[in-house]
């Protein structure tokens, strides 16, 4: 299996976003028909006087998809998770001292943006060239690995999307899941690929035997067996493309005409990198992200395909 992806990683695979570039496709085939008054020209970056605005405004609106560990709403109401534990607080430095969460669908994420529902997307999502061209992304606040739910035991010793394939296993993954792209590319069958609703009825369906596994992130996947006596989470791995590492990386996205609001965000994210990225860890470890999924990768990096 390949080491985790450490800040030292070369960068030199393919990217696949989270949710599916199926998924991503999608969402921005939506966003053209919502109007935007001061939307720039198709694909034209323009600076933009928002952090200017949300200083006088004193809140700024995060676009969540309601999804742990990445932003949700908690049983009190309020945002949480790793995207709107670094927004709190970076916000805070940039002088806009309150957060507000506007839930949404994932796929209506980035037309919400367009659309100035909210001033950025806050929920983890993945950074891939079909996305780039239509917003702006923050450099990624993580990167990250999968794993598979699988019987106690895992007796089958699935430990790769190959060892599915070449044992004609059953798979299940999430609705838009990168995962589906993953399984399907290294030659897991249609028929044999299963899709679900969440991690919850895909735990089900490996303790009931529908499938022998069910594949998401590393994250998602050791929130969803904890406290599960039938089922374990696979150690995490790195998924393959064609031959090339699929490096999963989320952060935040503003619109094409806020290159300002971007760029001082950037500025304070960076500096939670410092030191060994001490001060991200603080933030994001409560939500189950490590050392394994920090990362120096940049949005243009990762924006290039």
């Amino acid at each position: 299996m390949a080491p985790p992806l450490r800040a030292s990683t070369p960068f030199n695979g393919r990217r696949i976003g989270r949710r599916s570039l199926l998924a991503g496709a999608a969402a921005l085939g939506a966003a053209g028909l919502a109007g935007c008054s001061r939307a720039p020209e198709e694909g034209k970056v323009e600076g933009g006087n928002l952090l200017e605005r949300l200083r006088d405004r004193g809140v700024v609106r995060l676009g969540i998809a309601n999804e742990k560990p990445y932003a949700y709403v908690d049983k009190n109401g309020e945002a949480t998770g790793e995207a709107p534990a670094i927004a709190k607080y970076i916000f805070k430095k940039l002088g806009v001292p309150e957060t507000k969460a506007v839930p949404v669908e994932f796929s209506a994420l980035i037309p919400g943006l367009k659309a100035q529902q909210f001033d950025t997307v806050a929920a983890g999502m993945y950074i891939n060239p079909t996305r780039c061209e239509q917003v702006l992304f923050a450099d990624p606040e993580y990167i990250m690995l999968d794993s598979f739910i699988v019987e106690r035991g895992n007796p089958q010793g699935i430990k790769s999307y190959q060892d599915i394939a070449e044992q004609g296993l059953k798979l299940a993954t999430g609705e838009a899941y990168a995962e589906i792209d993953y399984a399907l590319a290294n030659g897991v069958k249609d028929a044999n690929l299963l899709i679900l609703p969440d991690p919850v009825a895909g735990l089900n369906a490996v303790k009931t035997g529908r499938v022998a596994a069910f594949a998401g992130t590393n994250i998602t996947i050791t929130n969803a067996v904890e406290g599960s006596g039938q089922v374990e989470a696979t150690e995490a791995f790195q998924p393959y493309v064609d031959g090339e590492p699929v490096y999963g990386a989320g952060g935040f996205a503003f619109e094409l005409s806020e290159k300002n609001l971007r760029d001082a965000f950037n500025k304070e994210l960076h500096k939670l990198k410092e030191n060994g990225y001490k001060k991200l860890l603080e933030l994001v470890s409560p939500f189950g992200f490590g050392e394994a999924e920090m990362t120096d990768l940049t949005a243009k990096e990762l924006c290039s395909g």
